[in-house]
């Protein structure tokens, strides 16, 4: 089961999470829109507090447009580091 979330949720992205992890169970999630100005900063209590992984990235509107979630790439990118 993959749970889809928006990267400009913000933080009430947890509370989401957590509601479905309890309705049925989680294996992994995709974040949508991370090529807004989003940061999807959420991925961090996410991955930590319920212990579900990330999949994907969305970086825009095509299915080609999923990337594979790499944890290094995406903190240089929240961090802004090259």
């Amino acid at each position: 089961k993959v749970l889809v979330l928006d990267a400009t949720t913000g933080q009430n992205s947890l509370a989401q999470a957590e509601a479905f992890h309890t309705a049925v169970g989680i294996h992994s999630i995709v974040l949508s829109k991370c090529d807004s100005t989003a940061k999807g900063g959420m991925v961090v209590p996410v991955c930590r507090d319920l212990g579900i992984p990330f999949s994907y990235l969305g970086l825009g509107e095509k299915p080609e447009d999923l990337a594979i979630f790499d944890p290094d790439e995406y903190l240089d990118s929240l961090l802004g580091t090259p």
